[in-house]
């Protein structure tokens, strides 16, 4: 991974781009010698990833299983 400083990644966009798009590089843009920024390809999220929140989620009962009378009274 590649660091550069602000002036040289505007001056090179167009090249850095090219590189991140065909060869996959990752460039750290950096802001007087701290990294301020990644530029590396893009990847749309998956939709079979899992999400940090949903999944600590824990169901501890069946929802497919039918209510019971006493629990249809509670929808009224």
């Amino acid at each position: 991974m590649q660091r550069l400083n602000i002036h040289e990644a505007k001056t090179r966009l167009s090249a850095l781009l090219i590189e991140v798009e065909t060869k996959g590089e990752r460039f750290i843009i950096c802001r007087k010698g701290k990294p301020v920024a990644e530029l590396s390809p893009y990847r749309p999220p998956s939709r079979l990833a899992y999400h940090p929140v949903m999944s600590k989620i824990e169901i501890n009962y069946d929802p497919a299983e039918d209510l019971t009378e006493e629990e249809w009274g509670e929808i009224d």
